[in-house]
Protein backbone atom coordinates (compact mmCIF):
# COMPACT_ATOMS: atom_id res chain seq x y z
CA UNK A 1 0.00 0.00 0.00
CA UNK A 2 1.40 3.38 -1.01
CA UNK A 3 0.34 5.04 2.24
CA UNK A 4 4.10 5.21 2.87
CA UNK A 5 4.39 7.95 0.28
CA UNK A 6 5.64 10.92 2.29
CA UNK A 7 3.53 13.95 3.14
CA UNK A 8 6.33 16.25 2.09
CA UNK A 9 6.50 14.65 -1.33
CA UNK A 10 2.75 14.83 -1.85
CA UNK A 11 2.91 18.57 -1.25
CA UNK A 12 5.92 18.90 -3.55
CA UNK A 13 4.39 16.98 -6.45
CA UNK A 14 0.94 18.53 -6.11
CA UNK A 15 2.31 21.94 -7.01
CA UNK A 16 2.99 20.62 -10.51
CA UNK A 17 -0.70 21.04 -11.23
CA UNK A 18 -0.40 24.78 -10.75
CA UNK A 19 -3.04 27.31 -11.67
CA UNK A 20 -3.88 25.58 -14.92
CA UNK A 21 -4.87 22.22 -13.50
CA UNK A 22 -8.03 20.33 -14.27
CA UNK A 23 -11.61 21.04 -13.37
CA UNK A 24 -14.35 18.45 -13.36
CA UNK A 25 -12.43 15.42 -14.60
CA UNK A 26 -12.70 14.70 -18.29
CA UNK A 27 -15.15 17.50 -19.05
CA UNK A 28 -14.41 21.18 -19.47
CA UNK A 29 -11.32 22.64 -17.84
CA UNK A 30 -10.30 26.20 -17.25
CA UNK A 31 -7.31 28.16 -16.09
CA UNK A 32 -7.91 30.30 -13.05
CA UNK A 33 -5.87 32.85 -11.17
CA UNK A 34 -4.66 31.79 -7.75
CA UNK A 35 -7.21 32.44 -5.08
CA UNK A 36 -7.13 32.39 -1.31
CA UNK A 37 -9.22 29.94 0.64
CA UNK A 38 -12.06 31.45 2.67
CA UNK A 39 -11.42 31.40 6.41
CA UNK A 40 -13.67 29.15 8.45
CA UNK A 41 -15.11 30.40 11.74
CA UNK A 42 -17.40 29.02 14.41
CA UNK A 43 -21.01 29.99 13.80
CA UNK A 44 -20.38 30.69 10.11
CA UNK A 45 -20.88 27.76 7.74
CA UNK A 46 -18.12 27.96 5.12
CA UNK A 47 -18.56 26.03 1.87
CA UNK A 48 -16.32 25.87 -1.20
CA UNK A 49 -17.40 24.24 -4.45
CA UNK A 50 -16.29 23.74 -8.00
CA UNK A 51 -17.70 25.90 -10.77
CA UNK A 52 -20.47 24.05 -12.61
CA UNK A 53 -20.64 23.97 -16.37
CA UNK A 54 -24.39 24.60 -16.12
CA UNK A 55 -25.16 27.77 -14.21
CA UNK A 56 -28.62 26.50 -13.29
CA UNK A 57 -27.13 23.54 -11.42
CA UNK A 58 -24.67 25.79 -9.59
CA UNK A 59 -27.38 28.29 -8.65
CA UNK A 60 -29.50 25.47 -7.25
CA UNK A 61 -26.55 24.08 -5.27
CA UNK A 62 -25.95 27.45 -3.69
CA UNK A 63 -29.63 27.94 -2.93
CA UNK A 64 -29.84 24.57 -1.19
CA UNK A 65 -26.89 25.57 0.98
CA UNK A 66 -28.48 28.94 1.71
CA UNK A 67 -31.83 27.37 2.64
CA UNK A 68 -30.02 24.97 4.96
CA UNK A 69 -28.11 27.81 6.62
CA UNK A 70 -31.30 29.84 7.05
CA UNK A 71 -33.08 26.87 8.61
CA UNK A 72 -30.26 26.51 11.12
CA UNK A 73 -29.94 30.25 11.82
CA UNK A 74 -26.32 30.37 10.74
CA UNK A 75 -24.44 32.68 8.39
CA UNK A 76 -23.34 31.09 5.10
CA UNK A 77 -20.02 31.89 3.42
CA UNK A 78 -20.11 30.07 0.07
CA UNK A 79 -17.41 30.47 -2.53
CA UNK A 80 -17.24 29.51 -6.21
CA UNK A 81 -13.53 28.96 -5.87
CA UNK A 82 -12.40 25.95 -7.88
CA UNK A 83 -10.57 23.96 -5.21
CA UNK A 84 -9.36 21.41 -7.73
CA UNK A 85 -7.94 24.08 -10.02
CA UNK A 86 -5.98 26.84 -8.38
CA UNK A 87 -2.32 26.45 -7.54
CA UNK A 88 -1.11 24.52 -4.51
CA UNK A 89 -4.54 23.64 -3.12
CA UNK A 90 -3.10 20.92 -0.90
CA UNK A 91 -0.49 23.29 0.50
CA UNK A 92 -3.04 25.99 1.23
CA UNK A 93 -5.46 23.49 2.71
CA UNK A 94 -2.69 22.10 4.93
CA UNK A 95 -1.91 25.59 6.20
CA UNK A 96 -5.59 26.26 6.92
CA UNK A 97 -5.97 23.01 8.85
CA UNK A 98 -2.85 23.77 10.90
CA UNK A 99 -4.19 27.24 11.65
CA UNK A 100 -7.49 25.76 12.81
CA UNK A 101 -9.66 27.79 10.41
CA UNK A 102 -10.30 25.69 7.28
CA UNK A 103 -13.58 25.86 5.40
CA UNK A 104 -16.17 23.45 6.75
CA UNK A 105 -17.26 21.57 3.64
CA UNK A 106 -15.98 21.29 0.09
CA UNK A 107 -17.55 19.88 -3.06
CA UNK A 108 -14.62 18.89 -5.28
CA UNK A 109 -13.91 16.56 -8.14
CA UNK A 110 -10.25 16.28 -9.11
CA UNK A 111 -8.53 16.51 -5.75
CA UNK A 112 -7.02 13.20 -4.64
CA UNK A 113 -8.78 11.85 -1.55
CA UNK A 114 -5.83 9.53 -0.73
CA UNK A 115 -3.45 12.48 -0.87
CA UNK A 116 -5.65 14.69 1.32
CA UNK A 117 -6.09 11.88 3.86
CA UNK A 118 -2.34 11.20 3.90
CA UNK A 119 -1.80 14.88 4.71
CA UNK A 120 -4.26 14.70 7.60
CA UNK A 121 -6.67 17.18 6.03
CA UNK A 122 -9.92 15.25 6.28
CA UNK A 123 -12.43 14.35 8.94
CA UNK A 124 -13.63 10.77 9.10
CA UNK A 125 -17.12 10.83 7.55
CA UNK A 126 -17.97 7.15 7.88
CA UNK A 127 -21.02 8.04 9.94
CA UNK A 128 -22.30 10.33 7.17
CA UNK A 129 -21.90 7.69 4.46
CA UNK A 130 -23.62 5.07 6.61
CA UNK A 131 -26.52 7.44 7.27
CA UNK A 132 -26.74 8.19 3.57
CA UNK A 133 -26.87 4.48 2.82
CA UNK A 134 -29.72 4.01 5.27
CA UNK A 135 -31.63 6.88 3.70
CA UNK A 136 -30.74 6.62 0.01
CA UNK A 137 -29.57 3.04 -0.57
CA UNK A 138 -26.15 1.69 -1.47
CA UNK A 139 -23.49 3.61 -3.33
CA UNK A 140 -23.67 2.91 -7.07
CA UNK A 141 -21.64 -0.23 -7.69
CA UNK A 142 -19.93 1.06 -10.82
CA UNK A 143 -18.25 4.23 -9.53
CA UNK A 144 -15.37 2.72 -7.53
CA UNK A 145 -16.24 4.91 -4.55
CA UNK A 146 -14.77 2.59 -1.94
CA UNK A 147 -11.44 2.40 -3.74
CA UNK A 148 -11.03 6.18 -3.81
CA UNK A 149 -12.87 7.44 -0.73
CA UNK A 150 -12.46 4.63 1.80
CA UNK A 151 -9.04 4.15 3.40
CA UNK A 152 -8.30 1.44 5.96
CA UNK A 153 -12.00 0.72 6.26
CA UNK A 154 -13.03 4.32 6.98
CA UNK A 155 -14.65 6.88 4.67
CA UNK A 156 -12.85 10.21 4.30
CA UNK A 157 -15.16 11.64 1.63
CA UNK A 158 -18.86 11.33 0.90
CA UNK A 159 -19.68 10.14 -2.65
CA UNK A 160 -21.71 12.97 -4.19
CA UNK A 161 -21.84 12.47 -7.96
CA UNK A 162 -21.75 9.37 -10.16
CA UNK A 163 -19.94 10.12 -13.37
CA UNK A 164 -19.01 8.36 -16.56
CA UNK A 165 -16.98 9.31 -19.58
CA UNK A 166 -19.02 9.39 -22.75
CA UNK A 167 -17.54 8.09 -25.98
CA UNK A 168 -19.35 9.97 -28.72
CA UNK A 169 -19.46 9.28 -32.47
CA UNK A 170 -21.24 11.09 -35.26
CA UNK A 171 -23.85 8.49 -36.13
CA UNK A 172 -24.79 10.17 -39.42
CA UNK A 173 -21.19 10.00 -40.65
CA UNK A 174 -20.95 6.33 -39.67
CA UNK A 175 -24.18 5.62 -41.55
CA UNK A 176 -22.84 7.33 -44.66
CA UNK A 177 -19.75 5.10 -44.47
CA UNK A 178 -21.86 1.98 -43.89
CA UNK A 179 -20.44 1.38 -40.42
CA UNK A 180 -22.59 -0.13 -37.67
CA UNK A 181 -21.78 1.60 -34.36
CA UNK A 182 -22.33 -1.70 -32.54
CA UNK A 183 -19.20 -3.10 -34.21
CA UNK A 184 -16.94 -0.39 -32.78
CA UNK A 185 -15.93 -2.22 -29.61
CA UNK A 186 -12.13 -1.88 -29.80
CA UNK A 187 -9.59 0.90 -30.20
CA UNK A 188 -8.54 -0.53 -33.57
CA UNK A 189 -12.11 -0.53 -34.86
CA UNK A 190 -12.70 3.04 -33.73
CA UNK A 191 -9.48 4.31 -35.24
CA UNK A 192 -10.37 2.71 -38.57
CA UNK A 193 -13.89 4.15 -38.41
CA UNK A 194 -12.55 7.61 -37.61
CA UNK A 195 -10.35 7.44 -40.71
CA UNK A 196 -13.23 6.18 -42.85
CA UNK A 197 -15.49 9.11 -42.01
CA UNK A 198 -12.81 11.78 -42.37
CA UNK A 199 -13.07 14.43 -45.08
CA UNK A 200 -10.13 16.77 -44.52
CA UNK A 201 -10.70 18.66 -47.77
CA UNK A 202 -13.99 19.87 -46.28
CA UNK A 203 -12.66 20.44 -42.76
CA UNK A 204 -14.03 17.27 -41.15
CA UNK A 205 -11.72 14.99 -39.20
CA UNK A 206 -12.67 11.69 -37.62
CA UNK A 207 -10.28 11.65 -34.66
CA UNK A 208 -11.17 14.16 -31.94
CA UNK A 209 -8.85 12.76 -29.25
CA UNK A 210 -5.63 14.17 -27.83
CA UNK A 211 -2.93 12.73 -25.58
CA UNK A 212 -1.61 16.17 -24.66
CA UNK A 213 -1.30 17.02 -20.95
CA UNK A 214 -4.90 17.62 -19.89
CA UNK A 215 -7.76 15.73 -18.30
CA UNK A 216 -8.85 14.36 -21.65
CA UNK A 217 -5.30 13.55 -22.68
CA UNK A 218 -4.67 11.63 -19.47
CA UNK A 219 -7.90 9.70 -19.93
CA UNK A 220 -7.21 8.74 -23.54
CA UNK A 221 -3.55 7.88 -22.95
CA UNK A 222 -4.18 5.69 -19.92
CA UNK A 223 -7.18 3.99 -21.53
CA UNK A 224 -5.03 2.95 -24.50
CA UNK A 225 -2.17 1.97 -22.19
CA UNK A 226 -4.43 -0.24 -20.09
CA UNK A 227 -6.15 -1.72 -23.16
CA UNK A 228 -2.80 -3.05 -24.32
CA UNK A 229 -2.08 -4.44 -20.84
CA UNK A 230 0.37 -1.73 -19.83
CA UNK A 231 0.24 -0.35 -16.30
CA UNK A 232 2.15 1.82 -13.86
CA UNK A 233 2.76 -0.53 -10.93
CA UNK A 234 2.19 -4.01 -9.58
CA UNK A 235 -0.93 -4.81 -7.56
CA UNK A 236 0.57 -3.32 -4.40
CA UNK A 237 0.82 0.12 -6.02
CA UNK A 238 4.38 0.48 -4.73
CA UNK A 239 6.54 -1.16 -7.42
CA UNK A 240 6.88 0.59 -10.78
CA UNK A 241 6.30 -1.80 -13.71
CA UNK A 242 5.77 0.70 -16.53
CA UNK A 243 8.54 -0.41 -18.93
CA UNK A 244 7.05 -3.55 -20.45
CA UNK A 245 6.30 -5.03 -23.89
CA UNK A 246 2.64 -4.15 -23.37
CA UNK A 247 3.39 -0.49 -22.66
CA UNK A 248 5.72 -0.32 -25.66
CA UNK A 249 2.99 -1.77 -27.90
CA UNK A 250 0.59 0.93 -26.68
CA UNK A 251 3.16 3.66 -27.36
CA UNK A 252 3.83 2.32 -30.86
CA UNK A 253 0.08 2.32 -31.56
CA UNK A 254 -0.23 5.91 -30.36
CA UNK A 255 2.82 6.94 -32.39
CA UNK A 256 1.30 5.44 -35.53
CA UNK A 257 -2.02 7.14 -34.81
CA UNK A 258 -0.54 10.65 -34.51
CA UNK A 259 2.04 10.32 -37.29
CA UNK A 260 1.36 13.21 -39.67
CA UNK A 261 3.05 11.25 -42.46
CA UNK A 262 1.41 7.95 -41.56
CA UNK A 263 -1.70 6.05 -42.62
CA UNK A 264 -4.02 7.90 -40.24
CA UNK A 265 -2.90 11.46 -41.00
CA UNK A 266 -6.14 12.34 -42.80
CA UNK A 267 -8.21 11.90 -39.65
CA UNK A 268 -6.10 14.25 -37.49
CA UNK A 269 -7.44 17.79 -36.90
CA UNK A 270 -4.92 20.63 -37.07
CA UNK A 271 -3.14 21.09 -33.75
CA UNK A 272 -4.67 18.03 -32.06
CA UNK A 273 -1.26 17.21 -30.56
CA UNK A 274 -1.48 20.32 -28.37
CA UNK A 275 -5.19 20.36 -27.55
CA UNK A 276 -6.41 21.18 -24.06
CA UNK A 277 -9.61 20.07 -22.39
CA UNK A 278 -11.85 22.60 -24.10
CA UNK A 279 -10.48 21.89 -27.59
CA UNK A 280 -12.29 18.64 -28.33
CA UNK A 281 -15.55 20.04 -26.96
CA UNK A 282 -15.33 23.02 -29.28
CA UNK A 283 -14.35 20.92 -32.29
CA UNK A 284 -17.13 18.37 -31.80
CA UNK A 285 -19.79 21.02 -31.21
CA UNK A 286 -18.58 22.90 -34.28
CA UNK A 287 -19.13 19.78 -36.38
CA UNK A 288 -15.42 19.41 -37.17
CA UNK A 289 -14.67 16.01 -35.61
CA UNK A 290 -16.49 12.70 -35.62
CA UNK A 291 -15.26 10.87 -32.50
CA UNK A 292 -14.30 12.03 -29.02
CA UNK A 293 -14.23 11.02 -25.36
CA UNK A 294 -15.60 13.48 -22.84
CA UNK A 295 -17.74 13.93 -19.82
CA UNK A 296 -21.34 14.60 -20.74
CA UNK A 297 -20.54 18.30 -21.12
CA UNK A 298 -20.38 17.79 -24.90
CA UNK A 299 -23.72 16.01 -25.00
CA UNK A 300 -25.33 18.40 -22.56
CA UNK A 301 -24.15 21.50 -24.40
CA UNK A 302 -25.36 20.14 -27.73
CA UNK A 303 -28.76 19.40 -26.22
CA UNK A 304 -29.04 22.75 -24.46
CA UNK A 305 -28.10 24.78 -27.51
CA UNK A 306 -30.10 22.77 -30.06
CA UNK A 307 -26.84 22.08 -31.85
CA UNK A 308 -27.38 20.21 -35.13
CA UNK A 309 -24.85 17.56 -34.06
CA UNK A 310 -27.06 16.54 -31.13
CA UNK A 311 -29.57 14.27 -32.91
CA UNK A 312 -26.69 12.63 -34.81
CA UNK A 313 -24.61 11.86 -31.70
CA UNK A 314 -24.26 8.18 -30.81
CA UNK A 315 -23.19 7.18 -27.30
CA UNK A 316 -20.91 4.13 -27.15
CA UNK A 317 -19.46 2.17 -24.26
CA UNK A 318 -15.74 2.32 -23.47
CA UNK A 319 -13.53 0.38 -25.88
CA UNK A 320 -12.70 -3.13 -24.73
CA UNK A 321 -9.18 -4.14 -23.79
CA UNK A 322 -7.26 -5.95 -26.51
CA UNK A 323 -7.90 -9.26 -24.74
CA UNK A 324 -11.65 -8.61 -24.72
CA UNK A 325 -11.93 -7.56 -21.08
CA UNK A 326 -14.60 -4.97 -20.31
CA UNK A 327 -13.52 -1.46 -19.45
CA UNK A 328 -17.02 -0.39 -18.46
CA UNK A 329 -17.70 1.50 -15.29
CA UNK A 330 -17.97 4.97 -13.97
CA UNK A 331 -16.26 7.05 -11.36
CA UNK A 332 -17.13 9.18 -8.40
CA UNK A 333 -17.28 12.48 -10.22
CA UNK A 334 -17.73 14.61 -7.13
CA UNK A 335 -17.01 14.32 -3.41
CA UNK A 336 -18.16 16.10 -0.28
CA UNK A 337 -15.29 16.48 2.17
CA UNK A 338 -15.15 17.95 5.66
CA UNK A 339 -11.83 19.31 6.80
CA UNK A 340 -9.98 18.26 9.92
CA UNK A 341 -10.69 20.64 12.77
CA UNK A 342 -13.34 22.57 10.81
CA UNK A 343 -15.23 24.96 13.13
CA UNK A 344 -18.63 23.43 12.30
CA UNK A 345 -18.08 19.73 11.67
CA UNK A 346 -21.50 18.47 12.78
CA UNK A 347 -23.33 21.16 10.83
CA UNK A 348 -21.28 20.31 7.74
CA UNK A 349 -22.26 16.65 8.11
CA UNK A 350 -25.92 17.63 8.22
CA UNK A 351 -25.48 19.78 5.12
CA UNK A 352 -23.88 16.86 3.27
CA UNK A 353 -26.94 14.71 3.96
CA UNK A 354 -29.24 17.55 2.95
CA UNK A 355 -27.46 17.92 -0.40
CA UNK A 356 -27.96 14.20 -1.04
CA UNK A 357 -31.70 14.36 -0.37
CA UNK A 358 -33.33 13.44 -3.72
CA UNK A 359 -35.65 16.44 -3.45
CA UNK A 360 -32.56 18.63 -3.48
CA UNK A 361 -30.07 16.61 -5.51
CA UNK A 362 -32.42 15.86 -8.37
CA UNK A 363 -33.11 19.56 -8.87
CA UNK A 364 -29.44 19.94 -9.79
CA UNK A 365 -29.21 16.69 -11.70
CA UNK A 366 -32.21 17.27 -13.96
CA UNK A 367 -30.76 20.50 -15.40
CA UNK A 368 -27.12 19.40 -15.77
CA UNK A 369 -27.40 17.24 -18.88
CA UNK A 370 -25.71 14.11 -17.51
CA UNK A 371 -22.88 15.81 -15.61
CA UNK A 372 -24.51 15.63 -12.17
CA UNK A 373 -25.85 12.12 -11.60
CA UNK A 374 -26.66 10.41 -8.27
CA UNK A 375 -24.08 8.42 -6.33
CA UNK A 376 -26.67 6.46 -4.30
CA UNK A 377 -29.14 3.95 -5.73
CA UNK A 378 -32.40 5.35 -4.38
CA UNK A 379 -31.64 8.84 -5.64
CA UNK A 380 -32.32 7.54 -9.16
CA UNK A 381 -36.01 8.30 -9.17
CA UNK A 382 -38.33 7.63 -12.09
CA UNK A 383 -38.74 11.38 -12.53
CA UNK A 384 -35.00 11.87 -12.87
CA UNK A 385 -34.53 9.05 -15.37
CA UNK A 386 -37.42 10.42 -17.44
CA UNK A 387 -35.72 13.83 -17.67
CA UNK A 388 -33.40 12.64 -20.48
CA UNK A 389 -33.37 9.51 -22.66
CA UNK A 390 -29.66 8.89 -22.00
CA UNK A 391 -29.95 9.06 -18.21
CA UNK A 392 -31.01 5.40 -18.21
CA UNK A 393 -27.84 4.55 -20.19
CA UNK A 394 -25.71 6.45 -17.68
CA UNK A 395 -27.37 4.53 -14.86
CA UNK A 396 -26.41 1.25 -16.55
CA UNK A 397 -22.80 2.39 -16.83
CA UNK A 398 -22.52 3.39 -13.18
CA UNK A 399 -24.23 0.19 -12.03
CA UNK A 400 -21.62 -2.24 -13.40
CA UNK A 401 -21.05 -4.71 -10.54
CA UNK A 402 -17.30 -5.14 -11.17
CA UNK A 403 -16.18 -1.86 -12.77
CA UNK A 404 -12.72 -1.32 -14.15
CA UNK A 405 -10.65 0.46 -11.50
CA UNK A 406 -9.17 2.97 -13.94
CA UNK A 407 -5.60 4.18 -14.56
CA UNK A 408 -4.21 2.73 -11.31
CA UNK A 409 -5.00 -0.83 -12.52
CA UNK A 410 -4.07 -3.39 -11.26
CA UNK A 411 -3.49 -1.44 -8.04
CA UNK A 412 -6.09 0.43 -6.08
CA UNK A 413 -5.83 4.24 -6.27
CA UNK A 414 -3.26 5.76 -3.94
CA UNK A 415 -1.22 8.89 -3.36
CA UNK A 416 1.88 7.61 -5.15
CA UNK A 417 0.05 6.82 -8.39
CA UNK A 418 -1.83 10.12 -8.14
CA UNK A 419 1.58 11.82 -8.12
CA UNK A 420 2.33 10.36 -11.58
CA UNK A 421 -0.65 12.23 -12.94
CA UNK A 422 0.25 15.42 -11.11
CA UNK A 423 3.69 15.37 -12.73
CA UNK A 424 2.30 14.79 -16.25
CA UNK A 425 4.89 12.08 -16.86
CA UNK A 426 2.83 10.04 -19.31
CA UNK A 427 1.63 12.90 -21.49
CA UNK A 428 5.10 14.46 -21.60
CA UNK A 429 6.65 11.19 -22.70
CA UNK A 430 4.03 10.81 -25.44
CA UNK A 431 4.72 14.37 -26.58
CA UNK A 432 8.43 13.58 -26.83
CA UNK A 433 7.61 10.53 -28.94
CA UNK A 434 5.02 12.10 -31.25
CA UNK A 435 7.28 15.09 -31.91
CA UNK A 436 10.15 12.78 -32.86
CA UNK A 437 12.39 13.77 -29.96
CA UNK A 438 12.32 10.18 -28.71
CA UNK A 439 11.61 6.78 -30.14
CA UNK A 440 8.79 4.78 -28.51
CA UNK A 441 11.40 2.70 -26.69
CA UNK A 442 13.19 5.80 -25.40
CA UNK A 443 9.93 7.47 -24.34
CA UNK A 444 8.80 4.42 -22.35
CA UNK A 445 12.19 4.02 -20.68
CA UNK A 446 12.36 7.73 -19.84
CA UNK A 447 8.86 7.75 -18.33
CA UNK A 448 9.63 4.58 -16.35
CA UNK A 449 12.75 6.14 -14.84
CA UNK A 450 10.88 9.31 -13.91
CA UNK A 451 8.28 7.19 -12.10
CA UNK A 452 11.02 5.28 -10.30
CA UNK A 453 12.64 8.55 -9.22
CA UNK A 454 9.27 9.90 -8.10
CA UNK A 455 8.50 6.84 -5.98
CA UNK A 456 11.97 6.69 -4.43
CA UNK A 457 11.90 10.39 -3.54
CA UNK A 458 8.52 9.77 -1.94
CA UNK A 459 9.83 6.98 0.28
CA UNK A 460 9.05 3.92 -1.86
CA UNK A 461 12.40 2.24 -2.72
CA UNK A 462 12.59 0.48 -6.08
CA UNK A 463 14.92 -2.51 -6.14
Amino acid sequence: MAQKFTRRHVLKTSTALGAGALIGGPGFAQETAEQDLPVGAEGKLTVIHRTEYFEAAQTTFRQICQDFADAHNVELDISTTNPEAFGDFLGKMSAAVRAGNPPDLAYTSNVSIPQMQLLGLLEDVTDVVEQAREMYGDVMAGINAEEFGMIDGRWYAVPFIANTTGTFFRGDKLAEAGIDPATLTTWDARRDAALAISDPDNGFYGWGLTVNQSGDGWGVATSILNAFGGHFTDESGTKVEFDSPETLAAYEWINETYDREGPYAAMLPPGVESWGDISNNEAYLAGQVGYTHNAFSVYAAAKRDNNPVFPDTVLLRMPEANNGDSRDGGATGGWLTIFKGAPNVELAKQLALDLLDPENFNQMSSVAGGLFMPAFENQWTDELIAADPNFAIIKEQVSVPEPFIGPSWPATPNAAIDAIRAQGIVEQSLGNMISGRMTPEEAVADAHQKMVDLFEEGGLPQD
